[in-house]
């Protein structure tokens, strides 16, 4: 028998695949299968704001939690996990390029795992970053992801283990590593140019991290360390162009595909933009 599926997110930190990760569970606030409760620590991830968020989550009466958040391999989303371990809940974790290095731990205590590739660390020093530079970064992220169906399978995946926990069935948690072919994938390009551009954008975004690390943790130099997370926004704005592009190709061709939450939780699937959409089979 069906029955609402109450999911918490615990939120730690800030990724571009993190805002809003409720919202695109339930889209337009109508679906009635599920009860969502979000936890964050805010900006920081020190172990007392992590512990805590964790605690809250358990205390909720949860049936799914997704651990969304940077800096997997620190001491905060570490202790974190071991509180989420013990509450005997399917946990999912959805982080960075980074995360690689847990996902051994992540297997070997039965949490499924989402890896963004193109979810990029911001260039965060003093000198370069404030409020408007922080907000302007996240929406070219978020771009990014979006447009290139990266978050088509971040829903995808939370969706087909909500349908398992409704339906009784077997819970099968997410292994994913989300790298451009996979995304261009899920977004359903049907013009090429639009695919490339949109594989272009994603491989683009994968490549900021590298700079934003090195300028981070590894330069110590303002002359040299402000220049690069400078250039790192920049790519990440022009990755957000090409995205943008892409979709603006699938727009013009009227064939963007749109992929709604029914009230059930069901799917539906549309291409051209004046046709209703059609629930598709579960998973």
């Amino acid at each position: 028998m069906n029955r609402i599926v109450k999911i918490g997110i615990l939120k730690a930190g800030c990724l571009g695949s993190l805002p809003l990760l409720e919202f695109l569970l339930d889209e337009r606030a109508e679906r009635e299968d599920i009860q969502v409760k979000v936890v964050g620590s805010g900006s920081k991830v020190t172990p007392e704001e992590c512990i805590e968020g964790a605690k809250q989550i358990i205390n909720a009466d949860i049936d799914l939690i997704v651990f969304v958040g940077p800096a997997q391999t620190t001491s905060g989303p570490t202790e974190a996990r071991k509180v989420l371990r013990e509450s005997g809940k399917p946990v999912i974790v959805i982080s960075d390029t980074p995360a690689k290095r847990v996902i051994k731990e992540l297997e070997e205590t039965g949490f499924g795992y989402i890896i963004v590739e193109a979810d990029s660390m911001i260039g965060a020093r003093r000198e370069f970053l404030d409020p408007t530079e922080m907000a302007l970064y996240n929406s070219d992220v978020i771009r990014v992801l979006a447009i290139t169906g990266a978050l088509n399978i971040i829903v995808s995946e939370i969706d087909k283990v909500i349908n398992s926990i409704k339906t009784g069935g077997k819970i099968v948690l997410p292994k994913v590593i989300i790298d451009s072919r996979r995304a261009v994938e899920a977004a359903g390009f049907l013009n090429p140019y639009a695919k490339a551009k949109a594989i272009a954008a994603y491989e683009i975004a994968k490549q900021v991290s590298a700079l934003t690390v090195e300028a981070c943790f590894k330069i110590h130099e303002p002359e040299t360390y402000i220049p690069l997370v400078t250039a790192a926004h920049e790519i990440m704005r022009v990755a957000a162009k090409l995205a943008d592009e892409a979709r603006e190709i699938e727009k013009m061709n009227d064939s963007v595909l749109r992929k709604p939450h029914f009230k059930d939780g069901l799917l539906g699937e549309k291409r051209l933009l004046m046709e209703k959409p059609q629930k598709i089979t579960p998973f």
